[in-house]
């Protein structure tokens, strides 16, 4: 009896896993579709980049402003979680800072259409905006202490300032062809740096 309930319980995790990684896959697959074609991008595009059926995507995410959440939560939280691990990875603290906001300004750059698709539901938004300020404000400011501490930038800036220079850098960046918000992001990061 109780080797049954183990197998029952461990099925249950077992399926449980698998799910997270199933959704996992779609968001990634409609995250990578956003990139190239938008929020607007086609279901059956998402499904073919995911490998599943379009049914699956509907039974996860029922409506496309769903999906669109789902995918920029799950950006937050994958630019959330690897700043802790640059600053433990890197070679110094503003390599790690460098890194970091390279990984944001391209997550800035790739949102295309999402402000325009939230536009409708603007509480929606404004829940949004709150839970990015809330997940990664606290990672930026980490990083740029962890950059003072060392000596290697100076500490007049505060987290906020930083990601919303970022932000104004990286404005219109998907539609003009001359224009290289990265590049530009690499030299405010480069203009914080102490001479040597």
């Amino acid at each position: 009896m109780s080797d049954s309930g183990l197998n029952v319980g461990g099925t249950a995790a077992s399926k449980r896993k698998d799910a997270r990684r199933n959704q996992q896959t779609l968001l990634d697959a409609a995250a990578a579709v956003f990139v190239t074609s938008g929020v607007e991008a086609p279901v059956r595009d998402i499904a073919a980049e995911a490998g599943v059926g379009m049914g699956t995507i509907y039974r996860h995410f029922p409506t496309r402003a769903d999906l669109v959440i789902a995918v920029y939560r799950h950006q937050v939280e994958a630019c959330a979680e690897a700043g802790p691990a640059l600053l433990a990875a890197g070679p110094t603290p503003y390599a790690a800072l460098g890194q970091w906001v390279r990984l944001f300004a391209d997550f800035l750059v790739t949102k295309h259409g999402l402000a325009a698709a939230m536009q409708a539901d603007n509480a929606g938004f404004e829940a949004l905006h709150a839970y990015f300020l809330d997940r990664l404000l606290p990672v930026c400011t980490e990083l740029l202490d962890a950059a003072v501490a060392a000596g290697e930038i100076g500490s007049d800036l505060t987290a906020y300032q930083l990601m919303r220079g970022i932000g104004n850098l990286c404005i219109g960046a998907e539609t003009d062809s001359r224009y290289d918000a990265r590049r530009m992001v690499d030299v405010l990061i480069a203009g914080l740096r102490h001479p040597r």
